[in-house]
């Protein structure tokens, strides 16, 4: 039987080589896109100096193809690409930009086709590689307009956080929260949306951003001969502490903040570890109003947020008049059952 001290050694090496690959792999993908970027380059140089339009990269394409069957990337389509990013950045960095060369060809091509300014692309970039986002979940961030919302939640941390942590927890909230992804109606109830959370959960936390961990819903904290309920908990492993959601169907209401303080003292003297940061709390309503949230938060010595959520998208009102009704869309399915 192999002994623990085998054991550990095999796990240490294993932990080396999945090390090493992802250098590998983070160095062959900034080799290639210093490639691109050169490639980028002179396609851009040579069209200007010899007036060539873009029928040039039909025969480039066909070209490269022929001289390196085995490697991908020399379609005209991708070669226009490449050209167009190159183009995009240019005027940013004479090299390809060091965010840019660390995320994967894929996300760079869809960055450049969703985003028109070059700091908003390279925020995309630099949250790409802080988050681990995926092609999907960066699809889905842009989509949801995180670069817009990041940071936009009213809250009272700055005076009430060490300025490192507050910067952090600023950043960490957003508004809105776009929870579409629910399949919710705008006059769904609060445990509806509760619900559909759970339901959904990893996507919830995707939407909420890195780092969110789930502790519990509806749970359970004892106040002398008193029992109450946190809608939501979560723990954040960069703030290091406990993330408390309150969930609420309306317009914000002042008083939502006082239950919010009284629940986040308990979390503190109750659960909170010697070494966490102090609990976070993030009061998620359909509406706000500005200057009531401000007022609300002034005084309040624990760290409070309040944002929107968003459960439908808008759409068009001619748009809207096209769409069948949930009665028009039932009639046609009992229809089709008949048949």
């Amino acid at each position: 039987m192999l002994d623990t001290h085998y054991k550990n050694w095999l796990k240490a090496i294993k932990h080396k080589i999945k090390v090493t690959q992802l250098k590998a792999a983070v160095s062959v993908n900034t080799q290639l896109l210093e490639l691109y970027w050169d490639l980028g380059k002179d396609i851009a140089q040579k069209q200007k100096e010899a007036n060539w339009g873009d029928a040039v990269l039909e025969q480039l394409s066909l070209d490269l193809k022929l001289a390196f069957p085995n490697i991908k990337g020399f379609s005209r389509r991708n070669l226009y690409a490449i050209k167009q990013w190159y183009n995009f950045y240019e005027k940013h960095s004479a090299i390809v930009p060091q965010a840019v060369a660390q995320i994967p060809w894929g996300h760079n091509r869809l960055i450049i086709s969703k985003i028109k300014n070059t700091e908003e692309a390279l925020f995309y970039c630099s949250a790409t590689l802080h988050n681990g986002w995926s092609r999907e979940q960066l699809e889905i961030a842009i989509k949801n307009n995180y670069f817009e919302n990041k940071g936009k939640a009213i809250t009272n941390f700055t005076n009430v956080l060490p300025a490192e942590q507050s910067q952090l927890a600023i950043e960490t909230l957003k508004n809105p929260y776009n929870l579409d992804f629910l399949g919710l109606e705008d006059d769904a109830l609060e445990k509806e949306v509760e619900d559909a959370m759970m339901q959904h959960l990893t996507r919830f936390l995707i939407e909420l951003g890195k780092g969110f961990a789930f502790v519990g819903r509806q749970y359970s904290i004892a106040v002398s001969q008193n029992e109450y309920f946190i809608d939501l908990l979560f723990y954040h492993l960069q703030l290091r502490c406990y993330v408390a959601i309150e969930l609420k169907s309306g317009k914000f209401k002042p008083e939502y903040v006082g239950k919010l303080n009284f629940y986040l003292s308990a979390i503190d003297n109750q659960i909170k570890h010697k070494d966490d940061q102090p609990s976070i709390g993030l009061i998620l309503c359909k509406h706000k109003d500005k200057i009531e949230a401000e007022y609300a938060l002034r005084d309040i010595q624990k760290p409070i947020g309040i944002s929107e959520y968003h459960l439908t998208q808008a759409l068009p009102k001619q748009l809207k008049n096209q769409l069948p009704t949930v009665a028009e869309i039932e009639a046609q399915l009992q229809k089709s059952e008949k048949k």
